[in-house]
């Protein structure tokens, strides 16, 4: 498929300005549903401002960061366990943000971070791999400001389950979709701790077609279309799938 193409089926109103970044550059950093536009999505609705030190926890090959730090002045941190920083600074470098997004290899457990260093920590489309342990919003918030915001958009369920998997996805339902939550879990999560005061918990208005479309594109651009993933989606067609964004505020 030729670039142009991709940037066709890659069009959404919804996120004018991931409009700007190249389809192929996204689709070749694909990990998940679009880290762009999950960016995109979440920042509507949790403000940045120039100057801010943020994290991007599990930033995958850090498209996300470099988004944020083109769109919003702010500084970014991104930090993977998979992708080697050296990856992610060529393309932090071609993108002639270096000194401005600083790649890190990190677990989620063992951050090399000074207490309270951030003004802000993000993860798109990564939280639920390391976050679901109840503990681990007392160790994961010691690295923002008193007051910071702290704000994770990634898949998850409408509401939770008795059992898993729901019926209609059983043929598609992999193991580690048990750490896919709704946004009433993650509040309630988040806010037990008492750490937090949670702002934001939903599911982003038709965030399962947005992901229906990105994974349409990428498996039209690598030539099989219709993969399970993709065929998942159509057969739920929101009625259980989504994307789930929580914002909260790290309590003084």
């Amino acid at each position: 498929m030729d670039d142009a193409e991709l940037d066709v089926l890659l069009r959404n109103e919804r996120y004018p300005r991931a409009a700007a970044y190249p389809g192929r550059w996204m689709v070749d950093g694909a990990m998940g549903p679009n880290p762009v536009w999950q960016a995109e999505a979440l920042t509507e609705l949790m403000s940045l401002e120039a100057g801010m030190r943020v994290l991007d926890m599990g930033c995958g090959t850090a498209l996300s960061s470099i988004f944020l730090a083109k769109e919003f002045g702010v500084e970014v941190w991104a930090a993977d366990l998979w992708v080697q920083p050296d990856e992610n600074l060529r393309r932090v470098a071609e993108a002639g943000l270096e000194g401005r997004v600083h790649p890190v290899h990190a677990e989620a457990h063992a951050l090399p971070f000074a207490e309270g260093f951030f003004d802000a920590l993000v993860s798109i489309g990564a939280y639920h791999y390391f976050g679901t342990d109840d503990l681990y919003l007392g160790y994961y918030s010691r690295f923002v400001k008193p007051g910071g915001r702290i704000g994770i958009i990634q898949p998850g369920l409408a509401e939770e389950y008795e059992m898993l998997p729901p019926p209609h996805l059983a043929l598609y339902w992999q193991w580690d979709f048990c750490a896919w939550h709704s946004p009433v879990w993650w509040r309630r999560h988040w806010e037990k701790t008492g750490l937090v005061t949670v702002e934001v918990a939903d599911r982003l208005p038709d965030g399962w077609r947005d992901w229906l479309q990105w994974n349409e594109a990428c498996d039209r651009d690598s030539g099989t279309p219709g993969r399970e993933e993709a065929q998942m989606l159509h057969a739920d067609a929101g009625r259980t799938l989504g994307l789930t964004r929580v914002i909260a505020h790290h309590n003084t």
